[in-house]
């Protein structure tokens, strides 16, 4: 039922009871009390096993791990909510079952009562509630992290109100600290290949850095902006606009229309739907050419205006940041699999992955070659599409102890979601004829790059550097080669993974030591201590101590060594 804003305001001695049970709830919100409720949650769910550096051998183990971490997630509330999201992107570290019934953590909450969205309401904006002619207190949506309302401005215009939920900043700081805490000591129990190639911590402050954009409405706002401005060229595109935006509301133009997925069938006509994807593939990659990208184009975030009949890119929360060089590799990447060039392709990916010093070189070049093959004349109906081919490469550089770009595995299914969106408006197209139209935007962009003279300043200032020094670097060169004074200085230095693992071996070595010389120390008392002068039953007693010292100190080295944690 829609209402008068003027109903929901709050009295005096309401605002004082409701800021004092948030004070009061706010308090219960320590990292020792959600660590207690974490350590309870994994031992309900048997999740110690991950802890303790066990991992499922078979799919239906995966699928099952999958389902208890869902749960417990869910439990847990937002922070690990948006973190199961988070895992889902990372298809290279877990396997398809275990992803897949992440995919299914729902961002769903029962909403809070509107007297704790009101409130936040009056504290937020200047003018309170007198903002709005009316607002419904039902919410549109209410996820983990916010709730959204319909309301009308003061001047008429209809509105979207996004509410950041009570104490979920607080909540989500207090988190995260806990899961870093955690994600410290799998990181340790990691294989030497597998934590070369995965840094758990920069994972988490990626997360992190998504996770504070979605609390704070005036980024989101800023980002909105931003994709209204490159919205503007598309004719049937659009971008809601910010009406008003602080810390914790978002005020934005209200779209009545349908979701994507379940407009008429015959509202468009296929011209129609063609020019829609058509400006939706162009935007997606004029976005992630000047280094952005919506990192969740899905059907969920599109609508479709019932009176002027454009689309709508929704929630702006999610945005993500990809490096020029990074970018330009994947263009080339894709470029070269449709011209059928698997080698150059192979070549040009491995730009954008880091090798270790696990990784075999030669290994990897001829998998993401075999890999180029598979994907060249893919179709759109097909399992090969693009983002499937950067998602399998993905895979097959972690399989090969590479680290991943940040943010790499996210843009890879925003694009696999992009191809999902395309198919499911103008399924007669293929998704790739559609990117081919975008290459002469793709290349221009690239020579503005090359030819602009901001970007090449640096490359400029360190050539006439290399150039004025070239000369006398030389001659001090031949000068020490002359007199046979050229040294090269040579420094080997262990990775942190490798030195983690001789750590753990001088460890099992030196308990070893010990409990073999306290077993035989024990024996040796209490075979020859009754000739010892003195009191023998202390030597006795000193014989024991040392045995069985031995023997349980055996015994922890035994279980040591077995769960692999030294």
């Amino acid at each position: 039922m829609v209402d008068s804003a003027r109903r929901y305001h709050l009295s005096e001695e309401e605002r004082k009871r409701l800021k004092k049970e948030l004070d009061l709830k706010a308090k219960a919100i320590t990292p020792r009390a959600r660590m207690r409720a974490v350590m309870s949650v994994i031992a309900r769910y048997g999740l110690s096993q991950i802890l303790a550096g066990g991992v499922p051998r078979t799919e239906e183990g995966w699928r099952a791990l999958g389902r208890r971490v869902k749960q417990a997630f869910q439990e847990l509330g937002p922070t690990y909510i948006k973190l199961g999201q988070v895992l889902v992107t990372r298809q290279e570290l877990f396997p398809d079952p275990f992803t897949d019934e992440l995919k299914t953590l729902l961002d769903e909450v029962p909403p809070m009562p509107f007297p704790y969205i009101a409130l936040v309401l009056q504290e937020e904006l200047p003018d309170g509630l007198d903002t709005f002619n009316w607002i419904d207190p039902q919410p549109l949506a209410s996820a983990s992290v916010a709730q959204v309302y319909r309301a009308e401005l003061r001047d008429g215009r209809a509105c979207a109100v996004k509410v950041v939920r009570p104490l979920v900043d607080l909540l989500f700081q207090t988190d995260i600290g806990v899961i870093k805490r955690l994600a410290s000591r799998i990181q340790r129990l990691l294989p030497p290949p597998v934590a070369a190639s995965v840094d758990l911590p920069g994972i988490l402050e990626d997360y992190y850095s998504s996770a504070l954009s979605e609390l704070d409405m005036r980024l989101e706002a800023r980002n909105t902006e931003e994709g209204r401005r490159m919205a503007e060229e598309f004719a049937t595109l659009a971008v809601p606009e910010v009406y008003l935006a602080t810390q914790r509301v978002l005020v934005m133009e209200f779209v009545d229309g349908w979701n994507l997925k379940d407009f008429p069938v015959d509202f468009f006509t296929f011209e129609e739907r063609l020019e829609i994807m058509l400006d939706l593939a162009h935007i997606y990659i004029k976005t992630f050419l000047e280094g952005l990208y919506h990192a969740d184009p899905h059907g969920g975030n599109l609508m479709i205006h019932r009176h002027n009949r454009k689309c709508y890119i929704i929630d702006w929360g999610m945005m993500g940041r990809m490096d020029a060089t990074h970018i330009e590799a994947i263009f080339r990447t894709l470029l070269h699999v449709r011209s059928g060039q698997a080698k150059d392709a192979a070549e040009t990916i491995m730009e954008v992955y880091e090798p270790t010093a696990f990784t075999d070189r030669g290994k990897l070049r001829d998998q993401l070659r075999a890999l180029g093959i598979h994907y060249v004349n893919s179709e759109q109906g097909s399992l090969r599409n693009w983002g499937d081919f950067l998602i399998r490469s993905i895979k097959i550089a972690f399989q090969n102890h590479c680290r991943i770009p940040s943010g790499l595995a996210l843009w890879a299914k925003g694009w696999s979601a992009a191809e999902g969106t395309a198919r499911w408006i103008c399924p007669e197209i293929s998704f790739h004829h559609v990117v081919e139209s975008a290459d002469i935007r793709i290349i221009e962009s690239w020579l503005k790059r090359r030819f602009n003279y901001r970007t090449n300043a640096s490359l400029l200032a360190e050539g006439l550097e290399f150039l004025a020094t070239f000369p006398r670097r030389v001659k001090e060169i031949l000068e020490n080669l002359a007199w046979n004074e050229l040294r090269l200085v040579l420094e080997g230095r262990l990775a942190q993974d490798q030195e983690r693992l001789i750590s753990r071996l001088v460890n099992r070595l030196s308990l070893g030591m010990l409990a073999s010389g306290l077993f035989l120390g024990g024996a040796i008392l209490l075979a020859f201590g009754g000739g010892v002068p003195g009191n023998p039953s202390m030597v006795r007693f000193a014989g024991q101590v040392g045995l069985w010292g031995g023997l349980l100190l055996s015994a922890y080295l035994v279980y040591r060594v077995v769960r692999q944690r030294i």
